[in-house]
């Protein structure tokens, strides 16, 4: 038995790094496959190319097509190679992320992550979540090694929706919780054995960031301004739930989550907000002392705590219990947890959370 703890080379996060990113993506590569939306490129294109411009770098612009599917990985790849790029960079979204992994991965070279949001803790991480081409999820990929540089640009993400940020804090508002029920399975962590106290530490030091700074940093954000606050939770969002989660583990809430991508009503909802609603149910199946702790805090910043909220009208047992089958599938997370778990034992903790979350919004 190891214990394993794994993270990218660099992380950098701070204002204005975004006009910086030619001169660090030129320590990987001489021309650059930058996979990016069609909308990123509108507002963030002209920064990109006179970064690369002025490091001497060469890019080629790919629009991505808007699903992390193997389809779009293959395609990406054959352009990867069509283009003859050295380094693949990702800049935007979670979805985005996953595929730049995917590809560099697919082509044996370095990639640059370039986050434009902090809504997922996937920016840091050696795998990627795959999904169908109509948004359900398939399976995790996972990777030799983690991505070469992660870079936050503060300016650029506290203008982003303010709902991506809090869905960020939902992501990372699991960490701590599926990190504790996998040290206290003894459960093999996504980087390959066990858990180090470092992966812990950073864990529940992710929990503390959001419970201290959370709400401030959405009332900033709603103003406009970039505080302290926001920086912590930026980097809660994205440093530490992405070292805590991969190198303390996966458990119930990320299950659960996969579990509503089932519902067609969910895929509205970002990733957070979903495992959010993952949490809660994970907190419910341990009879957590923590759980109305979560729940207050979610019903502050505004993230999901009912079926009705995720979209769903029709939270029928039938329902629910499909969702909770395949939150139980053989390759998903849900037997991490420190006990037997049983799709219908999940679809009543889905049921008692929904009802919880009701009751603490009519309060």
């Amino acid at each position: 038995m190891a214990r394993i703890f794994i993270s990218p080379s660099k992380y950098v996060q701070g204002p204005g790094e975004l006009s910086r990113l030619g001169g660090y993506v030129s320590a990987f590569g001489k021309k650059a496959l930058v996979v990016i939306s069609a909308g990123g490129i509108r507002r963030f294109g002209d920064l990109v190319s006179k970064s690369f411009a002025d490091a001497g770098i060469e890019l080629a612009y790919d629009s991505f097509n808007g699903e992390c599917s193997q389809d779009e990985i293959d395609r990406l790849v054959a352009a990867y190679r069509e283009t003859q790029a050295d380094v693949v960079v990702g800049v935007g979204g979670g979805k985005i992320f996953d595929t730049a992994k995917a590809v560099a991965s697919g082509v044996d070279a370095p990639v640059v992550i370039v986050p434009t949001i902090a809504a997922t803790d996937a920016p840091c991480s050696a795998l990627s979540v795959i999904y169908t081409s109509e948004g359900q999820f398939k399976e995790y990929q996972f990777f030799k090694a983690n991505p070469n540089l992660v870079l936050m640009d503060t300016d650029v993400i506290s203008k982003s929706p303010v709902r991506l940020t809090v869905s960020g804090m939902g992501d990372a508002l699991a960490t701590f919780f599926e990190a504790r029920a996998c040290r206290r399975s003894d459960a093999t962590t996504c980087a390959g054995d066990k858990v180090t106290a470092a992966a812990m530490a950073l864990a529940k030091l992710c929990y503390d960031t959001l419970m201290t700074d959370g709400m401030k940093a959405k009332l900033a954000l709603e103003a406009g301004a970039c505080t302290q606050s926001v920086e912590n939770v930026i980097e809660a969002n994205t440093l530490l739930s992405g070292l805590g989660f991969e190198s303390a583990g996966l458990a119930g809430a990320h299950a659960i989550h996969n579990g509503l991508t089932a519902m067609p009503e969910t895929h509205s909802c970002y990733h957070g907000e979903k495992v959010a609603f993952g949490t809660l149910t994970q907190l419910v199946l341990e009879d957590a002392d923590e759980l109305y702790d979560v729940l207050d805090f979610c019903v502050e910043v505004g993230l999901p705590v009912t079926f009705a909220q995720l979209g769903v009208e029709d939270a029928s047992w039938e329902r629910v219990l499909e969702v909770a089958k395949l939150a139980c599938a053989e390759n998903d997370t849900l037997h991490n947890m420190p006990f037997e778990v049983t799709p219908q034992k999940v679809a009543n903790a889905m049921l008692a959370a929904d009802a919880y979350g009701r009751a603490a919004l009519e309060d």
